[in-house]
């Protein structure tokens, strides 16, 4: 592997991911890309999703050599990740909310999972749950407003703690609720601050390292470390350039998105 591994993700929800990469792979060399112009993803239609990422993923790829392209984003995942494996040479891993092990872990039998409006509507979901946790009680929670405290909290912003309670009240009406999916990759960044608004002792489960245990089973070797990882943006802000430092990324380069013409277009 002679390039680095790229995270993408639509904000800085995908440092999650890149943490557990290097907890994981301590010496590989990683670079990050976010389309914080277009942030959210889950107000945009599907069609126009499907286009802007693999626009954004082959500019990126291109832009440091990736050798593997790790999909930080429940949402891109379950859209794009098909176009992204036909376009692009280099393996392609994807986020899938971690259903089959919160149905494994919890003992009574009630999960929730906390995730953005698209990916707890999404008939992907419906799958999983279906496939993996049909045994379970799940309940489902839209919380796109915990997708901007996360990206607040990573700038050195206060965060709302009315909003963080509201966004959780609804899974605090099960009780015997003992375990929760954080389905969106920005979760695990405010996991301290969930764990204390919590009633009850529960167990948040997120994807990282299940991410990171695959990347590791695709890479061929290490890279060549950097002093410090690369990062791009559509959209480089000083409060983008904080959040990536802490992380230990240098602050992010411009990226220029060409629309190219797709399959699905």
């Amino acid at each position: 592997m002679s390039g680095p591994i790229l995270v993408f993700d639509s904000g800085v929800g995908g440092l999650s991911v890149a943490a557990a990469i290097r907890q994981r792979l301590p010496q590989a060399a990683l670079a990050y890309v976010c389309d914080n112009a277009m942030l959210p993803y889950g107000t945009k239609p599907d069609d126009w999703l499907v286009g802007r990422i693999v626009d954004v993923c082959l500019a990126a790829v291109a832009a440091c050599s990736a050798s593997t392209l790790v999909v930080a984003c429940n949402t891109a995942s379950t859209l794009a990740l098909r176009e992204l494996r036909a376009r692009l040479e280099i393996p392609v891993v994807g986020t899938v909310p971690a259903i089959k092990p919160a149905a494994m872990l919890t003992r009574s039998g009630t999960i929730g999972l906390l995730a953005t409006s698209a990916t707890v509507h999404r008939p992907y979901t419906d799958a999983l749950i279906r496939d993996f946790a049909a045994h379970c009680r799940v309940v489902r929670v839209a919380a796109d407003g915990l997708v901007t405290l996360a990206e607040r909290k990573l700038a050195g912003l206060e965060l709302d703690e009315a909003l963080l309670a509201e966004e959780l009240a609804p899974l605090w009406k099960r009780p015997e609720l003992d375990t929760v999916v954080l389905g969106c990759t920005h979760f695990p960044l405010l996991v301290d601050q969930l764990r204390a608004q919590a009633p009850q002792p529960v167990a948040w489960i997120d994807s990282g390292a299940a991410i990171a245990r695959r990347v590791a089973s695709v890479v061929s070797g290490m890279g060549q470390p950097c002093s410090i990882d690369r990062a791009w943006a559509t959209a480089p802000t000083p409060a983008l350039s904080v959040a990536l430092a802490n992380y230990g990324f240098a602050a992010p380069q411009w990226l220029a998105v060409e629309s190219l013409p797709h399959l699905l277009r």
